[in-house]
């Protein structure tokens, strides 16, 4: 039986990620990238699709598991009859995008155990089963382009093309395994020490963590949603990944199963916000430049989203091959999404650039020259119909959010112009910002709803005009905002959660149902709280963090009928909310007042 979403935790090394089982299973992980093809996908499959297991034999009568203080290393303790162990699981710190490590250290604590361990290495999405043979460290593993060392200090044997052992631990006795992965037709790499290589790696990130100004009440959840984010981030590049897995179902047995191992523009000014205020600069300027490069070229061309260098090509395909997580098939890899219009996404881009201007990372003149040629493209296509904030494949609409952020976008040009001394037709910009304005609220508000509507002519709702208050389009005080929060509450609220939109209506052109929309509940509690409704988003926001699993991560969404978590995971959308509305309620930071104040 497969394991839920929520007993799965992660580790990384800046460059990639492992999703690691409450059972001592790893079951998700490409190398070398986030989005390179997994070599463990049990999480999609079956064991015959890859894993590792470092358990007790026969099962253990208890297991608990933490971070080690703010870092990614994480800790299982498992406890039997005979005594109890803990394994230690990491990935050091890369020095290379050549060369990739996961160290798991077994450590006794108390009395014997005995051991099992089981690996299953299987490339290409776990269609590939590597030649393997002995070495005087292990194990050495080949397929294509993947070469893979197993190096221990256990006897290790091969059964039904899997490599197993079986070890016993005393209290007080050690016992280490490192998969490192090289390019196969390149030298292995450096020897590495398991136990230096752990040293070495707590240190790097206590001291990265140390960077964190925020010491509000929800400190500890806040960190660790920045630790989630740093475990999706591709170091080289900058580029933060959406979530670390692809097709982890919507709704279980569902089709809603998409690849998020790429970087989308729409988080942008939410993921500079989180970072910025939390102290993370030199993360929040890599996350800038890779904004600058992605977007670089004809703004015709400019898409929702990137491969974490920039790629602009991420074809969607499907896996036939992985029966799909509880059922839920497709499994797909790359994102379709990418070839859609959504022109939402200009205003992100002016947002996030903007945001970091205020926030004190100054813009240059080829970053002027970027945004003033997107803001030519946008003055010629804001009229246009588009796919919209939630990539709907049910036909192009006049979204009402994407009218909303198409006027962020001139409005934060003609901030700066006036605020930053930047050149450009203020005057235009400001007749369109008031043009847009105007627009919205005659078209996209319905007065039988009272509220905003999800596009022109509707009568749907959509959790996405939350925004609305927070980019300062009007304030949360304003009687239209009001109403549209009550309407979201009446109407796309289940289980005290937010949907972002009504499945039902089939308008998004897919089949099926989804959970509730975790970003959006964050947003929900972030409007009561500009509102002066501080209780009841203190209540809301607590209620979110319940729904964290025991090591604090989130997925997308949450299963109202079955209470569970659903969607890629750890998600970064999830998490990057719960870090801004934690320092909103909490802490001396107040990001979504500053970008309604834009």
């Amino acid at each position: 039986m497969a394991l839920k979403i929520e007993d799965y935790a992660i580790i990384g090394d800046t460059h990639t990620a492992a999703l690691v089982g409450r059972d001592g299973s790893i079951d998700w992980l490409c190398l070398p990238r986030l989005d390179s093809p997994a070599c463990f996908a049990n999480l999609l499959g079956n064991e015959e699709n890859g894993y590792w297991r470092i358990a007790p034999k026969g099962g253990a009568a208890k297991t608990t598991r933490r971070y080690r203080g703010d870092t990614l290393i994480l800790e299982t303790t498992f406890e039997t009859a005979d005594g109890a162990v803990t394994l230690i699981d990491f990935m050091p710190w890369r020095r290379s995008t050549r060369h990739a490590d996961v160290i798991r250290i077994v450590r006794g604590d108390r009395g014997v155990v005995t051991m099992e361990m089981r690996l299953a290495l299987r490339f290409a999405h776990g269609r590939s089963v590597p030649w393997v043979q002995r070495a005087e460290h292990g194990i050495t593993a080949i397929a294509g382009p993947d070469g893979v060392e197993i190096h221990t200090d256990v006897q290790m044997h091969g059964e039904n093309f899997q490599t197993v052992a079986e070890f016993e631990v005393e209290a007080g006795k050690e016992h280490s395994f490192r998969l490192h992965w090289h390019l196969s037709h390149e030298d292995s790499g450096a020897e590495l020490d398991p136990n230096n290589a752990l040293c070495e790696t707590e240190e790097r990130w206590k001291a990265w963590s140390a960077q964190y100004t925020g010491n509000g009440v929800y400190r500890d959840q806040a960190m660790r949603s920045l630790i989630t984010l740093k475990a999706l981030t591709y170091s080289p590049t900058g580029g933060i990944a959406a979530a670390a897995t692809t097709s982890l179902p919507e709704d279980i047995g569902g089709t809603r199963n998409w690849d998020y191992r790429f970087c989308w523009l729409r988080d942008a000014t939410f993921t500079l916000y989180a970072m910025l205020v939390s102290g993370f600069h030199s993360e929040a300027k890599a996350w800038r430049e890779w904004l600058l490069r992605a977007v670089a070229g004809n703004p015709q061309d400019v898409q929702v989203l990137y491969g974490l260098s920039g790629e602009r090509l991420q074809p969607e395909f499907e896996v036939p091959w992985l029966s799909g997580y509880e059922g839920s098939v497709p499994v797909r890899i790359g994102n379709a999404a990418h070839s859609q219009l959504q022109l939402d996404v200009f205003g992100e881009v002016m947002d996030a650039l903007h945001t970091a201007s205020r926030l004190g990372v100054r813009p240059t003149k080829q970053e002027w020259a970027v945004q003033r040629a997107l803001l030519g493209f946008l003055e010629d296509h804001w009229q246009e119909p588009d796919e919209g904030l939630w990539e709907v494949r049910g036909g192009r609409r006049h979204f009402t959010h994407s009218r909303v952020m198409a006027w962020v976008a001139f409005d934060r040009a003609v901030k700066a112009v006036e605020r930053f001394g930047m050149d450009g037709p203020v005057d235009r910009w400001r007749r369109l910002r008031a043009e847009v304005h105007a627009e919205v609220c005659d078209k996209g508000f319905s007065q039988s709803r009272n509220a905003f509507v999800q596009y022109y002519g509707a009568d749907d709702l959509d959790a996405s005009l939350l925004m609305i208050p927070m980019v300062g389009f009007l304030p949360a005080t304003d009687p239209r905002v009001r109403g549209t929060v009550e309407a979201v509450k009446e109407n796309l609220m289940a289980d005290g959660l937010v949907r972002r939109y009504d499945t039902s209506k089939g308008t998004d052109g897919l089949p099926g149902d989804e959970g509730t929309f975790l970003a959006c509940s964050f947003w929900y509690a972030d409007n009561l709280h500009l509102a002066g409704r501080d209780a009841e988003a203190k209540e809301m926001f607590e209620h979110l963090l319940s729904l964290c699993n025991d090591v604090g991560l989130l997925s997308e969404e949450w299963g109202p009928n079955d209470k569970r978590l659903l969607g890629n995971f750890p998600q970064a959308f999830s998490h990057v909310a719960l870090i801004n509305t934690a320092h909103n309620l909490g802490g001396p930071s107040e990001p979504t007042k500053q970008r309604a104040e834009g």
